[in-house]
């Protein structure tokens, strides 16, 4: 509880300079990764966050001190460069764009790697802490590094405020963006930077390896909640700040955790999360649909077997009991009693003494409607796809349950209102 006390206080400046400088990276780095994920550009992210390592050692070397200013330089250069190379091979040679991102992160981070291991068995006594760089080290950020973060995110957050239009039209629909004249080649190159600039300011909080993750991440975990774009972002950019938050905040109390994985790793709960509660999206939410949509389409087949009783006794105010009714369709005992109970708290029937249930009039043209997209999808399959008629009442079963009432009223005009469906039974129209 102390430790506790201790880092929500913020007085203590490194955790404050780690918290700023994480809760920046999370902003600027979700905010564009929400494009990068719409133009399914997840996997460029990482070939970004592993190209830089080889532009840090530049920076080290060619200055000689581990400057922010220097090593970011160097970043920013190679991870540029790495986002020419694959853009390059894709249009210049037949390979995929998956296979360019991968020889680019391959050779960029091997090149990295050399380059590392060649600086720490140099003489060069500035070089400890280069390798941390590799899985990021927030604790190691001092007032300097914040504010060269904070003016990187709002450089990112600036210019996606600028061209928000153009971003969003080329994130959804680039070939119209181009149809209508919008600049998509410089469209492409700002994205692409703010990309770089987002990788490079998280690296020394996260690290190339995990980099990736702050930028896709969040993104994809707000892609559950909503449709509206700017809804997202704002998702997006909360869940990065609560994950860098939490996860300082995790490395602090536990000194032994690292920094960077402890990030990604409450991003990804936060992602877990979202796939399972999200209100629509979410598992928890399909399972529910599917299970409701199961128990719709059983209590329209009882509707619709006590319709076909009643056709076939020509008397729809006649009562049937359960025998009756699993004798026409074979349902469950158990399942039909639990519909007929739902339907008759619905309106749809009504009990009598001695188990006998009866249609009221609600649930009579309820189960008549069923009934009707029965019948007319089978007039279609037999008339406009060539069905026979005897193997076309199986797929008429799942089609009455899912025909909308736009698609009803199309269905009849198509149709022009049959009379009958193919094994001339009465089609019955409200």
């Amino acid at each position: 509880m102390e430790n506790l006390i201790h880092f929500l206080s913020l007085a203590d400046p490194n955790i404050r300079y780690a918290v700023l400088g994480s809760v920046l990276l999370g902003m600027g780095a979700a905010s564009i990764g929400c494009f990068a994920f719409l133009r399914k550009q997840s996997l460029v992210g990482d070939a970004v966050a592993h190209a830089v390592l080889p532009g840090i050692c530049l920076g080290f070397v060619l200055s000689g001190s581990k400057h922010p200013i220097w090593l970011f330089a160097g970043a920013m250069l190679t991870g540029w460069l790495s986002l020419m190379a694959i853009n390059s091979i894709r249009k210049h040679t037949r390979l995929k764009e998956d296979t360019a991102i991968a020889i680019v992160l391959s050779v960029f981070f091997g090149a990295g790697i050399l380059f590392l291991t060649m600086i720490q068995h140099s003489d060069n006594a500035n070089q400890a802490g280069l390798d941390k760089f590799l899985f990021g080290k927030a604790a190691s950020l001092v007032e300097t590094d914040v504010q060269i973060f904070a003016v990187m995110t709002a450089v990112i957050l600036a210019l996606l405020w600028l061209m928000y239009k153009e971003f969003k039209i080329a994130a959804f629909d680039s070939e119209f963006s181009k149809s209508i004249g919008l600049p998509m080649r410089w469209i492409e190159f700002v994205q692409t930077a703010l990309i770089v600039i987002a990788v490079v300011s998280g690296i020394q909080a996260v690290g190339v390896v995990l980099m990736a993750a702050m930028l896709i991440t969040p993104a994809a975990s707000a892609r559950y909640w909503t449709d509206s774009l700017p809804v997202m972002i704002l998702i997006a950019v909360v869940s990065g700040v609560i994950a860098a938050v939490v996860g300082v905040g995790i490395s602090t109390m536990a000194p032994k955790i690292p920094t960077g994985p402890s990030i990604v790793l409450v991003a990804t709960a936060l992602f877990a999360i979202s796939v399972v509660a999200a209100p629509r999206r979410g598992v928890l939410a399909r399972v529910f649909l599917h299970r409701r949509n199961q128990v719709r389409m059983q209590d329209e087949n009882v509707l619709k077997t006590l319709y076909l009783l009643g056709e076939g006794d020509n008397d729809f105010l006649k009562g049937k009991t359960v025998a009756e009714i699993t004798g026409r369709r074979k349902i469950p005992v158990a399942f039909l009693k639990s519909s007929l109970w739902r339907l008759k708290r619905q309106g749809f029937l009504k009990e009598s003494s001695g188990g006998i249930w009866t249609l009221t009039p609600e649930g009579k043209a309820r189960g008549a409607r069923v009934i009707k997209l029965h019948r007319l999808w089978e007039v279609y399959l037999t008339k406009y796809v060539n069905l026979a008629q005897d193997h076309v009442h199986d797929d008429a079963e799942s089609m009455e349950h899912v025909l909308t009432p736009e698609l009803e009223a199309q269905l009849e005009q198509l149709l022009e209102f049959p009379a009958t469906d193919p094994h001339d039974k009465v089609i019955p129209y409200s």
